[in-house]
């Protein structure tokens, strides 16, 4: 077992009292950094660079050698899972991701295969491996996935979408299909963070990033019912460590209450939430994470630290905050800016976790 030389993030997880805030950033190894763009130029694409052990180390590193963030994060793509299943991922010049073969029918959801992590995403477990040698137990690894849900509005609309109108007629006229499609993803999904974290992560995330896109009902029985039956699928210790898992839809404020008795362990906040009324509303029951605006990145230096200072005052005094974007960093951020918001998290938080 890896002692962390920083386990601020771990204790704030399983809502241990902790002296300052942790800080970490979605997206934090990205196109925002030099080095990064570098990197993926030297890979030659996108695809190449997620599937080269090496280079998703070296990109999942970068960020750690700039800002003192309490965390890395797995550098990789939501969308391994639908590609291992042969749905032929590629990403298009300022297009975003596209699928060759996109579910249409029954017959093809009954035709997917579940991926054994460690053959067709053994890139991904390599990966994990090498960045967790690399760390030398600096600070913690999460590893992640997209969402049941989310996967499936990609493999089904065949790219991203505004209306999400393939996905949904799916949803609305052949329910049936969808559940088998959800039901087979979210093994698939608890295979994959299985095999992260047996390969070294810390920390496992769910991203749901189109959660937000259903209606209450539809979110309740095709969103969050997956979401919460990966959750009961991970093996959550190793080494006789917890391992937290952190539950993030975007749009999810409605849903709160819900997600917080889904059994993660923290739940991610967009900027639509504040965060102070969310806590009031899950009591003890989740640690939060978030939720600054990622475009107060734009802002000056002395305008960051402000908004740091709220969203920290908003949630108030004690553990069970990990702060961070309401979502992933732009690319086109000043890194400069990026240090502005993580040396706000370390002067303005300790205050909160003073002993009274």
């Amino acid at each position: 077992m890896t002692i962390l030389e920083n386990d601020l993030f771990i204790r704030t997880l399983l809502k241990q009292e902790v002296e300052r805030t942790p800080v970490w950033m979605m997206r934090q190894a990205g196109r925002y950094l030099p080095e990064y763009r570098q990197t993926r130029s030297k890979a030659g694409s996108f695809m190449q660079l997620c599937t080269n052990p090496e280079l998703a180390c070296e990109v999942t590193l970068q960020p750690l050698e700039r800002f003192s963030f309490d965390a890395a994060i797995l550098f990789s793509d939501i969308l391994t899972i639908p590609d291992a299943m042969g749905l032929g991922l590629s990403f298009a010049e300022g297009e975003g991701p596209q699928f060759a073969h996109p579910i249409k029918t029954a017959e093809d959801v009954k035709n997917l295969p579940i991926p054994d992590p460690e053959i067709e995403l053994r890139y991904v477990m390599d990966a994990v491996r090498l960045i967790k040698t690399n760390l030398h137990g600096r600070v913690p690894l999460i590893g992640f996935s997209g969402s049941p849900w989310t996967l499936a509005t990609y493999m089904v609309e065949g790219k991203s979408s505004k209306n999400f109108q393939k996905v949904k007629g799916m949803l609305f006229e052949q329910p049936l299909c969808m559940h088998t499609l959800l039901a087979k993803l979210a093994q698939s999904v608890a295979a994959y963070l299985n095999a992260q974290i047996a390969a070294g992560a810390d920390v496992v995330m769910v991203f749901d990033t189109w959660g937000g896109m259903l209606s209450h009902d539809d979110y309740l029985e095709f969103s969050l019912q997956y979401a919460q039956q990966v959750r009961q699928l991970l093996n959550t210790t190793r080494d006789g460590q917890q391992i937290p898992c952190i539950l993030f839809t975007k749009g999810g404020g409605l849903w709160l209450e819900s997600m917080a008795d889904s059994g993660y362990d923290a739940l991610g906040l967009d900027w639509q939430t504040d965060i102070g009324n969310a806590r009031n509303r899950v009591g003890e029951k989740v640690v939060l994470q978030g939720n600054m605006d990622p475009i107060t990145l734009y802002a000056s230096p002395e305008v960051i630290r402000n908004k740091v200072g709220k969203v920290l005052n908003s949630y108030g005094h004690g553990s069970g905050h990990v702060f961070n974007l309401g979502h992933g960093i732009l690319p086109d951020i000043n890194p400069e800016h990026v240090k502005a918001m993580v040396d706000a998290v370390h002067e303005l938080s300790p205050q909160y976790h003073v002993r009274s």
